[in-house]
């Protein structure tokens, strides 16, 4: 595959961003199932929490299995088996709404979740190696475009069908006999049904689309020249690159403070006396700041500043908003927890090609290292939550300050770091 003619990678590119979009809709849809989970199953705030942890979790699970999947099928097939393990596990829904049992929604998402990890392991290092190294935050930045599009439009659809009339619920639900209760509970989990069936057929055919398409592979030789350096040529093993286990280390806890803002900023806006019926469509604003950071880095990057560069400035932006959110109340401060979005657009697409950059023969396993690390998502919330517990939900943001600190480091320095080359 020939790096230096955008026409070669333009068509993998194209499917790789339909791989993104679904990204984005199942993953930002769990923002909406909090809340619709937690009135449906009648769940704590620490309950419905694990939404978010059944989900992520999967990424630590099948992060390792998934590399093994990719060096054995190739990066077409094993698109293909992750995109059907997420229609299983959309299915899986079905029963769950039927009999309103939380473990078995859990269940399903933690399935998704596993398809989700095969197609990160897979798709992430794809974007990075077709192209440039020096533009490869670029490609993940117009990935990220798909994958926000996405998150953008999935809170929403599913928001307006399962959680429509929510308010009204809650206040009935409130008042009305338990055998009432019970009918009402049973009704409005099962709203839920018919959207997961369109996506798990969604999912189905984009598989089969992709198992019959011409994707090219890339070969071995190629993910060598990734870094265009012989600095992996003596090396024996993955622990020998410090900056991809930093980049692990800084990537765990930069999923784990999107997940925060994207899935906590409805139940956050309720906290500020907003209804229910407005505050729904907060992850989707979260989203679309998501969405205008990835146009800047479309945009800028690398003719403007590099990934480095955005990396800093994002943990700064990221920091500040969050100061502002401290200061303000009602919607002004639940803008600048969404602006959160805008200053984490461009973190992951940044970290991933300085993370992978020089691993040559080891870039599977440094991706699947990667993804293993998205299952920050699952625990950082639940300390957000717990945090909230004990003081609230305004006060829990400011445990994010230190990762982008974190964040930020890495940019300066972490990133840098080589082992000498033996001799």
């Amino acid at each position: 595959m020939n790096k230096n003619n955008t026409k070669d990678y333009i068509y993998p590119l194209f499917i790789i961003g339909t791989i993104f979009f679904i990204f984005g809709f199942v993953t930002w849809a769990i923002a909406v199932l909090i809340p619709y989970l937690q009135i449906a199953c009648e769940l704590t705030d620490l309950q419905a929490m694990f939404v978010s942890f059944a989900f992520y979790i999967s990424y630590f699970v099948m992060a390792l299995p998934s590399g093994y999947i990719l060096k054995k099928t190739g990066y077409k097939k094993a698109l293909s088996i992750g995109l059907f393990c997420m229609a299983v596990g959309s299915l899986v829904f079905i029963p769950a709404a039927i009999s309103r049992t939380y473990w078995i929604f859990l269940l399903g998402l933690f399935v998704q979740g596993l398809g989700l990890a095969i197609l990160q392991t897979t798709a992430n290092p794809y974007v990075t190696i077709l192209g440039p190294r020096e533009s490869g935050a670029r490609r993940m930045s117009i990935m990220g475009l798909a994958n926000g599009v996405a998150g953008i439009l999935g809170p929403i659809i599913l928001g307006s069908i399962v959680l429509k009339n929510a308010d009204n619920i809650t206040a009935s639900l409130k008042v009305i006999s338990l055998a009432e209760k019970t009918v009402m509970l049973n009704e409005l989990a099962r709203q839920v049904i018919l959207p997961y069936i369109f996506i798990a057929l969604a999912l189905i055919i984009v598989a089969v689309l992709i198992h019959f398409s011409s994707l090219p592979e890339v070969e071995e030789e190629e993910e060598d020249m990734l870094g265009g350096t012989s600095y992996s040529s003596d090396k024996k093993s993955i622990i020998q690159f410090p900056h991809l286990l930093l980049g692990v280390f800084t990537l765990f806890i930069y999923v784990g403070i999107e997940v925060i803002a994207g899935n906590t900023i409805i139940g956050y806006g309720s906290s500020q006396g907003i209804p229910l019926s407005s505050a729904k469509f907060f992850t989707s604003l979260t989203l679309f700041g998501m969405l205008t950071g990835y146009v800047i880095g479309i945009t800028c990057i690398p003719k403007y500043f590099s990934q480095r560069q955005a990396l800093i400035l994002s943990a700064i932006l990221g920091i500040c908003f969050v100061a502002i959110s401290q200061i303000t109340n009602g919607y002004t401060s639940v803008l600048f927890i969404a602006l959160l979005g805008l200053a984490n657009s461009l973190i992951y697409p940044s970290i991933w090609p300085l993370a992978i950059s020089d691993l040559g023969k080891f870039t599977k396993t440094g991706s699947s290292l990667l993804v293993m690390a998205i299952a920050g998502g699952a625990v950082l919330p639940l300390l957000y939550e717990k945090i909230s517990s004990w003081s609230d939900p305004k006060q829990a943001y400011l445990m994010v300050v230190p990762c982008y600190l974190i964040i930020g480091l890495y940019a300066i320095w972490g990133h840098k770091i080589r082992l000498k080359k033996q001799s």
